[in-house]
């Protein structure tokens, strides 16, 4: 299905009857990396996936957006498809996004699951500023001694030592990544009153664990469950256990 918000065509899928599911993907990810949520969900409720701006078959923004230009845009989504009493599923990026949704509109979200969810700055120790120094002294060389115009060399470099994020993201999505990696949401987190429930992996290197647990902290009414041996995607890495949760979860809802 495909509709027009903020003058971007935007492609989403929504199925079942009921009560309304949102599900928000992560960077780098689309309508197709939620299909393991969306087919647990599909034939007890109203389910709805879309390709954020920027990934997928959606229109990638004009100009770079930061998270909340995001969350601006979701409520946008909504409102326009008139669904309320979301339950807001969130992976990683569309965690990011989550947060500010449900910290600014507990009247629309009804409950709230971050899944390996973003939206803190990373711990900064010894080991990253030495890799950002490196980092610059690399680009630095880059930018004099490689062969091309700057932007080429440049492109050249981030190819080559940039991170698979920044790798794979091209012109205005480039700059929009470095919005939101850059966005801290710690201060809206005790701003959020609604159910949570916080799925992590062990061994995600992406987000680490201990953000959920200091989610967990910050967010009143929230529990943390950790998925042993999963990674960033954890939904996938443990599908089974990652099932029993969200049906305890939404047992409530869906008459489970």
């Amino acid at each position: 299905m495909q509709i027009n918000i903020k003058n971007l065509n935007i492609n989403y899928i929504d199925e079942g009857i009921g009560k309304p599911v949102l599900l928000l993907h992560g960077w780098g990810g689309s309508i197709q990396t939620m299909l393991p949520i969306f087919n647990i969900l599909k034939d007890r409720c109203r389910v709805i996936a879309l390709d954020l701006p920027g990934f997928g078959e959606s229109d990638i923004p004009k100009m770079p957006w930061n998270s909340y230009d995001y969350a601006d845009f979701i409520k946008k989504f909504v409102n326009e498809i008139n669904i309320k009493g979301i339950i807001l599923i969130g992976h990683s990026h569309g965690g990011r996004i989550s947060i500010i949704l449900s910290s600014k509109y507990d009247n629309l979200i009804k409950k709230l699951v971050l899944i390996d969810s973003a939206g803190l700055i990373p711990k900064r120790n010894i080991k990253y500023h030495i890799k950002v120094y490196s980092f610059k002294i690399l680009k630095y060389v880059f930018t004099i001694f490689v062969k091309g115009n700057k932007e080429e060399r440049l492109e050249k470099f981030y190819k080559k030592y940039g991170s698979a994020d920044y790798r794979d993201s091209q012109g205005t999505m480039r700059k929009t990544l470095v919005k939101v990696v850059n966005d801290n949401l710690i201060e809206l987190l005790p701003m959020i009153k609604v159910p949570t429930l916080l799925i992590w992996g062990e061994n995600d290197e992406d987000t680490p664990l201990y953000m959920g647990k200091l989610m967990e902290q910050k967010i009143e009414d929230s529990g943390l469950v950790i998925l042993k041996n999963a990674g960033h995607y954890s939904y996938i890495d443990c599908y089974d256990q990652f099932k029993a949760v969200i049906n305890v979860f939404l047992k409530e809802d869906f008459n489970i």
